[in-house]
Parts: structure tokens; sequence; C-alpha cells
């Protein structure tokens, strides 16, 4: 791997962190283990350690949690004793890498967090575009690696999310309509199952671990490890911002919604609709292709919003790994990125819808109508184009359902003072059951526990099929927290590829 110019401290760093083996004492009410029980290897993390609060930190800053023991793990290996280890204790399990859950279901209180954080190796096979990743790389790590032999991967746009939880819920990203998911770049899985054992998955081997893997979600059937990936070359891109006084809004999404989901498979539209009191909304993208072609395909842009004239304007070409930096917010010079192994913590609710249908008058009046009300600047809604690579693989072909889509929403509400939370949350909420009538299923990587009948939501007719999985590989539920699929009972466990899940989930079980 070469990711030469990224400075960064090491992942998962925590001063204080034992490198020994492990065998903690009992809790209380805890049966006895016998002295050959697994023992916990790798970096591990104790309550009362200098780094433990860092530690168990997550990305968003609404969820504190206190776990019994935190293991970094270096190897495969670490991971298989980590789980033995917990099995044998009857300890919750979570899996962390990137620590980007919106809702923090990676960390837990009194069970054992599995980071992979550490296994951040990229290597590249370029003769027969591969790439393998350790499940612990963030996605800057990946695409500067693959950059320097000219390949990248189409993954998201937050450069210290995890390509772990990012695959295995599916993937998008500015390159997604003209290259897929990244999930459909997915070529095979390294995991550690729920009974310790290190397998692999294939189109060969264990085909329908894999087909889970790819838009199944994180967490719910073993660790993974390591991925397989095959690439695809890059060079230069063209991207582009639009704004217009808000005050236009319905206007511009008029035009939107009837140019993103069928422009060039090459171009990716994501339309920001922030706050009325922003004062604007914007048009942001990225072709594969040049700036004069980029301006001759946007046109429609321009001549459907007449009477609505832009505020501002621009297109730049540039290399890909700048466009990278630049719609991830490290700016567009490599040369000076500095990157933590995560985010700063930050402080939100965000969840998500999908749209397979245009919308209508009173649709569009519903959103405006939530976005002026908004209770800060810092509220938004996004929306990703989908069609293209995305709309050509069948909903059944992976885990990942929402192929059809025209494109998906993302409801978002951020704070910095605690006295904002509450009326944030409720205006996420709010919002999300005002367009309800419009819109349909969710996005399990932006997972809410407020959405009810989740398992349909998040995976449609794939639902059942998923279950069914879960019932082989992890039928005790070893890997369980919130939003986890249940495994189906033994009845169903043989159910048909493509069977819809009816109703609710068969198991709206609680946050931990």
């Amino acid at each position: 791997m070469h990711a030469g110019r990224i400075s960064r401290r090491p992942a998962g760093s925590a001063r204080g962190c034992r490198a020994a083996q492990f065998g903690l004492r009992l809790r209380a009410g805890e049966a006895p283990v016998m002295s050959s029980a697994p023992r916990l290897t790798g970096r591990v993390v104790l309550p009362g350690d200098p780094g433990y609060d860092d530690a168990r930190e997550v990305q968003n800053a609404r969820f504190s949690r206190s776990p019994r023991a935190i293991v970094f793990c270096q190897d495969a290996q670490d991971v298989v004793n980590a789980i033995r280890w917990a099995t044998a204790r009857g300890a919750e399990i979570r899996a962390r890498s990137g620590r980007h859950s919106y809702e923090g279901f990676s960390v837990v209180d009194d069970g054992l967090v599995i980071d992979v954080s550490d296994l951040r190796s990229v290597r590249v096979d370029r003769e027969r575009g591969l790439a393998v990743i350790g499940a612990g790389a963030d996605l800057i790590t990946v695409y500067d690696a693959l950059w320097q032999v000219g390949v990248t991967l189409p993954a998201g746009s937050c450069p210290t999310v995890g390509v772990a939880g990012l695959t295995l819920g599916g993937g998008f990203g500015l390159l997604s309509r003209a290259l897929g998911l990244t999930c459909d770049s997915l070529l095979a899985v390294e995991m550690v199952t729920a009974g310790g054992e290190v397998v692999r998955a294939d189109a060969e081997d264990n085909p329908e671990l894999l087909w889970a893997c790819q838009g199944g979600g994180g967490g719910n059937f073993g660790i993974v490890t390591s991925f397989t990936f095959k690439t695809h070359p890059i060079s230069d891109v063209s991207i582009f911002r639009i704004s217009w006084p808000w005050a236009d809004l319905e206007r511009v999404f008029e035009a939107w919604q009837a140019f993103a989901p069928h422009a060039d498979e090459r171009l990716t539209c994501i339309l920001k609709l922030p706050a009325a009191a922003s004062g604007e909304v914007s048009c942001v993208g990225q072709l594969l292709g040049r700036g004069e072609e980029l301006r001759r395909l946007i046109q429609p842009l321009f001549s459907s919003t007449r009477g609505a004239e832009p505020s501002s304007a621009s297109i730049e070409t540039m290399p890909y790994l700048n466009a990278v930096g630049r719609f991830g917010g490290l700016g567009g010079d490599p040369e000076r990125w500095t990157v933590h192994p995560r985010q700063e913590q930050a402080s939100y609710k965000n969840t998500s819808a999908y749209a397979y249908e245009r919308f209508g008058a009173e649709a569009i009046a519903t959103l405006a109508a939530g976005l002026s009300r908004a209770p800060t600047r810092r509220c938004l809604v996004q929306l990703d184009g989908y069609g293209g690579a995305v709309g050509r693989v069948a909903p059944d072909a992976t885990a990942f359902p929402h192929r059809r889509a025209l494109w998906s929403l993302q409801y978002q509400a951020y704070w910095t003072a605690a006295a904002e939370e509450a009326e944030c949350v409720a205006w996420v909420e709010g919002l999300r059951r005002a367009m309800l009538p419009y819109v349909r299923g969710a996005y399990i990587n932006y997972v809410d526990a407020e959405v009810e009948g989740w398992l349909a939501a998040y995976y449609g007719p794939n639902a059942a099929r998923l279950a069914a999985i879960k019932a082989r590989w992890d039928p005790r539920e070893v890997f369980r927290f919130a939003r986890s699929i249940p495994p189906a009972p033994p009845e169903a466990a043989e159910v048909p590829a493509g069977r819809a899940a009816q109703g609710g989930a068969p198991d709206e079980r609680a946050a931990p």
C-alpha cells in the first residue's frame, strides 16, 4: 500500500492499551469459565485505562456507552479469540470499524467491542484488477492508495467512513451511477463467524454469504476482516456546483427531479436543500469526463429553471483524488491533507427514505414547509440521484433492494448546544413522517431507531432470504443489536430468494 501523503495518528490509538493476552475478572452473576477458555489478544483497552474514553467514543456524540472491554484486533486470529472469549462469558458483542453508526450501535454497555480499525492494509493486484482491503481501512486511505496505481472504487464521500460498514450496507457515492454501488464491486470477503471460524465467501465458496454482504448491513452474519474488490481505472473528473436563491426551491426541485435520475450515467447529481434561513439551495455533482462535456450535459438544469437565475455556478476539471478531497471537506490539494482516523465527534440526527416516483406539487410543498420550520441553519435534506449502473442490477441480485429508486433522501440535523437536541431530533422525525406518503423504504447505512417496520423498510423483498442466511450462520444471535437481522424460524429457514417480508419486522427489538 502507498498512502504517503496523508498525515494521521495511528488508528485506534489509545494510551494505556494493554497488548498482552487477557482473561478478565468475572462480573457479578457471571458463570466461572474454565482456565482453558479463550483469552483476548490484540490491543485491549479496559475501563480505567488512560485511553478508555477515547476508545469507547463513537462519531455521533449523542451516544455514550461503556463496554467491558475494547479489543483492537491486529489480525483475524484476534477476532477469533475475541468472539470465543465473549461467547464463553455470555457477553454481548459489537463489531466496529469506522465508528460511524448513526445510532451508535457499534458500542455497547458492559459488552465487548471488537474493533478492526487497525486492519487497514490495501494491496493492489494491477494485472488482475483487484484490491484486497483490510476491514478497518477508512475511505481516504483506500482512495489514496488506489489512486497511486490509477484505479478506484465507487464509494462514499466522507473520508473517515470505514470501508466495512459502507460496503456491507450497499455503498453509494459520486461514481455510483457510472460504476455501481460499492457492494457491486465486491468479489469476496474473509469473515470470522459466530462460531469463531475463519471463512471465505465468494462466487464459489459460500456464495449466499457473499450475497448477504452486498447490502445486508454490517454486524449481522460475522465480522469481516478483509474485502476483495474489482477496481476501476480513474484519472481526471469534472465537478460542478450551482446555487439558487432559496425562494426558488420548488422550481429548482422540479428541474432536478426531471434531470438527475435520467442523466448521462457518468454524471451523478446531488441536490442539497438546507434550512430556509440559509438563503440558498444548491446542486453539486461529478462527471467522468471533461469540463466542456459537463457544461453541455447540465444545460437542462439551467434551461428548466428559467426565471430562477443561479446565484453562482462553477465547473472544474481536476484529478480524481483532488475531487475526493473537495467533496470530503479536506480541500482540493492532497499534499496538504491531515486526517485523523475518524472525524471529530458531532451531535446529529439523520434518517432516510427513497423516492420511486417523481414528486408532485404537494410533496415538494411539504418538503419546503418542513425546511422553512427548521430549528437551526444546520438542518437540511440531501437528495442523491440514482439510476444508471445502480438501477441496472436486479433488486435481488444483491441484498441491497432499492435498485429501482429514482433518488434517496437524507433528512439531517446537526447541533452544538445540548439545548438544541430535542428540537432538532423532533424536526427530523416530524419531516420524515410528513414525507411518508410520498416515499418508501430506507437505507440501512443511515440507520434510524425510529423507523417503523424497519426490516421491510431496509431490506424489502430480500428480508426473508437474509433471515434464512442469518439462521444458518448465526442461529443463536451471537451478533445481535437493535437493528440486527433476526434469524428465520426453522420452518422458514429455506425461504426462496426474492420472497417479500410482509408487514414490519418480526422482532421490533429495543436499542441496546
